[in-house]
């Protein structure tokens, strides 16, 4: 394995070493390269003062992606270009488009946020350039700007999509890509600074022996959670092994009876895919955090991390998905359901990892859906986060899988209130009676989203929601905004 982090910034590949390998992109920005357009708000990927873009390839193109450099380690640059707002000014020092937009409708007050606010549409410039107000909505809940209304904002957000600027990016988009295709062969990385270890596996063949040899090891992927290990904990952390760099880990693909998501696919690239299989698995992405989150975190992390609160596993155990674990010893499946034991701990062996998910396909017959609760619509973190999975045989419960999140140490189905209406008539009654047994399943406790009360009772109208949907087709249950309120 080499021992420099090459990336590529400014139309060059940069080449560190000897440096400490959980510092953020942030501070080696600010402190070590004099770049101070990047702003530290939050220090936890909230706010998007800090916006950086990072260029990779996907299937051979270039891809320019919006990420949180306030909680991104400085390794994983490796193999990637990094561009920051300094970067996006002309060879004659005039202004980007994108900024200019953005000067053009008085889109800025005190400035603080504006950085943050540029590199995001920077980033829909070179993607999509939809000039759609949900889709702009999306693009910019992960800035926050606390002077203005973001009407201005988002009208430069609207010139921009209805441009066909070329900028100078495109221009040296070949040359680009050459750059990162060289990187793409270097081998796997390890750095070792003062006693800690950092290490970039390419092959699964190397994280299983690296794991072998240090079973204690950090698995990073999106670092949005590990990250606030360090920005906000302030712990040290002695050997990470990042799985970033493993291409198999990042593969979604149609198996027979299902979906497999490799643990390395971030939210972003499992949106498509799982919008096919529920649209309110695609409603539940965009709601989980930011695009700049949802460009780095991933699907294998957050179950890895066992959150109580995280929101993709309610929905995937309510579904029935399996979990592929592997070691040096080989690989080992168990219900995703199974791995969560009690609050921190999980059904992971020294030298293991979370290798894919396994989704079964929802058949025709079946009804499905997942909610989320939440004070803050866009970017929030769940009170209560619930999913169904219902089969009838005509109107009598042939099958029911519940599943919550934030209501116990752990993301669990409702078994008692699961057996109330097992071979019950699908009617208000049943409902009824269901939901006084879901006091039986759960004691959630009382914190700063929700008391246990409004939890139990968010959970119990949760599950009247899903009836009503399932009996009552013209019934409106789900309020949509207008005018840029929030969708739900």
């Amino acid at each position: 394995m080499r021992q420099k982090i090459k990336y590529v910034h400014r139309g060059e590949i940069v080449e560190l070493e000897n440096i400490d390998p959980t510092m953020t992109v942030l501070n080696f920005l600010r402190y070590e390269q004099a770049l101070t357009g990047s702003k530290e708000g939050c220090a936890e990927g909230d706010c998007g003062a800090c916006t950086v873009v990072l260029g990779d390839l996907k299937d051979g193109k270039l891809r320019y992606q919006a990420v949180n450099a306030c909680i991104q380690f400085l390794p994983t640059l490796d193999g990637k270009e990094l561009i920051t707002v300094e970067d996006l000014k002309s060879a004659n020092g005039d202004l980007h488009p994108v900024q200019k937009a953005m000067v053009d409708a008085n889109g800025t007050q005190c400035g603080f946020c504006t950085p943050g606010f540029v590199m995001s549409l920077f980033a829909e410039l070179h993607t999509g350039r939809n000039p759609d107000r949900r889709h702009i909505d999306n693009i910019l809940a992960g800035n926050l700007c606390r002077c203005t209304g973001y009407g201005t904002i988002v009208d430069a957000a609207v010139a921009i999509t209805k441009t066909d600027i070329i900028d100078h990016f495109h221009a040296r988009e070949k040359v680009t890509i050459a750059e990162l295709e060289t990187l793409m062969n270097e081998p796997g990385l390890q750095l070792d600074w003062q006693g800690r270890s950092y290490f970039a596996p390419k092959t699964i063949e190397e994280l299983t022996e690296l794991l072998a040899t240090y079973p204690d090891a950090v698995l990073l992927a999106g670092a949005t959670d590990v990250g606030l290990w360090v920005t906000k904990q302030h712990r040290e952390i002695q050997t990470v092994i990042y799985l970033g760099q493993i291409d198999s880990l990042k593969s979604v693909a149609e198996k027979e009876g299902g979906l497999h998501i490799g643990a390395g696919v971030t939210y972003s690239d499992a949106w498509a895919p799982l919008e096919e299989v529920h649209s309110d698995l695609g409603e539940l992405i965009r709601r989980i955090a930011s695009t700049q989150i949802r460009n780095c975190g991933t699907i294998g992390g957050n179950i890895a991390n066992g959150s109580p609160i995280g929101d993709m596993p309610p929905a995937l155990i309510a579904l029935g998905a399996q979990l592929h674990l592997r070691s040096k010893e080989g690989l080992r499946e168990i219900l995703l359901e199974d791995f969560f034991i009690e609050y921190g701990q999980q059904d992971l062996k020294p030298g293991e990892f979370v290798e894919a998910v396994f989704l079964p396909r929802q058949r025709p017959e079946s009804h499905f859906a997942t909610y989320k609760i939440s004070k803050r619509f866009d970017q929030d973190i769940s009170a209560v986060c619930g999913a169904f999975h219902l089969t009838l045989n005509g109107n009598t419960v042939k099958d029911i899988r519940i599943c919550y999140g934030g209501m116990a140490g752990t993301p669990r189905r409702a078994y008692k209130t699961e057996q109330e209406l097992d071979g019950a008539d699908w009617i208000e009654a049943s409902i009824a009676s269901a939901m006084l047994k879901m006091s039986e399943d759960y004691q959630p406790l009382s914190d700063m989203r929700a008391s246990s009360q409004y939890r139990m009772l968010a959970a119990q109208n949760l599950l009247r929601k899903f009836y009503i949907e399932t009996t009552t087709a013209d019934r409106a249950t789900r309020i949509v905004g207008e005018g840029g309120l929030a969708y739900a």
